[in-house]
């Protein structure tokens, strides 16, 4: 366990005591130091305090900076398609059929065990079996994911989607040929009280609001691209069920007459963010996958 000291300076007396320390180090976040002050880690004048504490002039600080936790998941080598890389963030294209992160009893296949082989430093903010993880897509969707490399980075990223200003941007093909061009669904999301591995709309769920766009219509299907302005569970997969256009091969939400594709046809292209170091705004794109494509060539000729 490292050690680190600090008196309080004239211009930090007054602040709270998890905010000043959030600024000895870059790489530390107010999360993780609020955490380190209830495990006691963090003593002011050789006694233990609370997150709230105000700092005095000439207080002496001792932080104690805990060894990082061992996680009990294995690196697997993946060839992982790597959009973008730095100190601080990794944006991967997660191909359709695999789970992002390790559940007990199953830790091994899935992104999360990928990404640990490809580096080494993956934020803690999650825990053991979510090293890293800011946000998720479902195991049969494709696409886009950020990952934070540090807590610092992790803190920011969920910050900017807390506030809506992340650009997340889906392909999908859904049953039904949509009239009108354009639509906002904003219908609350919960668990499903007859079915808790499925969500549903109901009055007292969270706040939820999908926007589409069609891109393509065929005989009997639509090709769409949606824009979360939320991101919560099967969001796009619940919200285009609930205007009468579920997703094509959705096992869960749609028809059991569909197109042959396995999963979902719903693929994360688009995403974009502010860099949580340079403040830059970054977006990337990646194409739709070859199975998709052919679905959609297969449509074009039916028509």
């Amino acid at each position: 366990m490292e050690k680190m000291e600090h008196t309080i300076l004239e211009e930090q007396k007054g602040d709270r005591i998890d905010k000043v320390i959030s600024t000895l180090d870059e790489e530390w976040s107010r999360t993780q130091v609020q955490q380190w002050i209830k495990d006691g880690n963090v003593l002011v004048n050789g006694q233990k305090i609370k997150t709230n504490y105000k700092c005095s002039l000439n207080d002496e600080i001792e932080i104690n900076i805990p060894d990082p936790e061992l996680l009990d998941v294995i690196p697997e080598e993946m060839d992982l398609e790597i959009y973008f890389e730095d100190k601080d963030v990794l944006v991967v294209n997660k191909p359709s059929g695999m789970v992002v992160h390790p559940a007990p009893g199953h830790l091994t296949g899935t992104l999360v065990n990928g990404l640990m082989a490809h580096c080494k430093d993956l934020s803690g903010i999650n825990g053991v079996l979510r090293p890293g993880i800011v946000h998720r897509i479902d195991k049969d969707t494709s696409g886009l994911l950020m990952v934070a490399k540090n807590d610092m980075a992790h803190e920011k990223l969920v910050n900017q989607l807390v506030e809506k200003t992340v650009t997340r941007k889906y392909r999908a093909i859904v049953h039904g040929v949509i009239p009108h061009d354009f639509g906002t669904i904003d219908a609350p999301l919960g668990r499903d009280t007859r079915d808790r591995q499925s969500m549903t709309i109901v009055d007292n769920g969270k706040h939820a609001v999908t926007h589409f766009q069609v891109i393509e219509r065929f005989k009997d299907f639509t090709f769409v691209e949606c824009q979360l302005e939320t991101g919560r569970t099967h969001q796009i997969r619940v919200h285009m069920k609930y205007i009468g256009y579920p997703l094509a091969g959705d096992p869960k939400y749609g028809p059991k007459k569909t197109l042959d594709i396995n999963g979902q046809a719903l693929h994360a292209g688009i995403l974009g963010f502010i860099h949580p170091r340079t403040n830059e705004y970054l977006e990337f794109e990646a194409p739709l996958p070859v199975e998709f494509e052919e679905v959609l060539e297969q449509l074009r000729n039916n028509r």
